[in-house]
């Protein structure tokens, strides 16, 4: 009541009745009123913007997109890991990058992946040659990795979040 500066209860519920039925809240398992997948819909333009030469525009075409599900499609098996260093920018993954991480075990060639090797966490691409499975950094200024002991995949990554300034 007092976040929202009325002085009953029955005008809270209307409010909130009519969000419900708007889509953007929805009741838990517990009862409580949470935000549903709606609240957190954007904007989504039909015309993708070119990053070369400008083309005429189109109309007003857009879709709702949630971005949890474009870039998680299995919510309970991700992880979101920020990126530290430079090893992979020639992937296009910078440092303070938020990866979006598939926890799986198992990865193919070519897949970037958070990878434990010789106890430490890091996020390069999976290569195999005829000495074995190993890890290559997308920067020349960085060895490969060929592990002295244990690889083990954490998962693969599935999608990259970036803030600008």
């Amino acid at each position: 009541m007092g976040l929202l500066g009325l002085a009953s209860k029955s005008a809270v519920k209307k409010v909130l009745e009519r969000l419900a039925g708007a889509g953007m809240i929805e009741r838990t398992a517990q009862g409580d009123w949470a935000p549903s997948e709606r609240f957190f819909e954007r904007t989504l333009a039909h015309q993708p913007i070119p990053a070369g030469i400008p083309v005429g525009l189109e109309g007003d075409a857009y879709e709702k997109l949630t971005l949890d599900r474009y870039l998680i499609p299995k919510p309970t098996e991700t992880v979101l890991i920020r990126v530290k260093g430079d090893s992979m920018i020639e992937a296009g993954i910078h440092d303070g990058d938020l990866a979006v991480v598939e926890r799986c075990p198992e990865a193919h060639q070519g897949d970037i992946v958070a990878a434990v090797v010789d106890d430490q966490l890091t996020l390069k691409t999976l290569a195999r040659d005829k000495n074995g499975y190993h890890l290559v950094p997308a920067n020349s200024s960085y060895p490969v990795i060929r592990p002295q002991g244990k690889l083990e995949i954490f998962g693969v990554l599935v999608g990259l979040v970036r803030r600008y300034p």
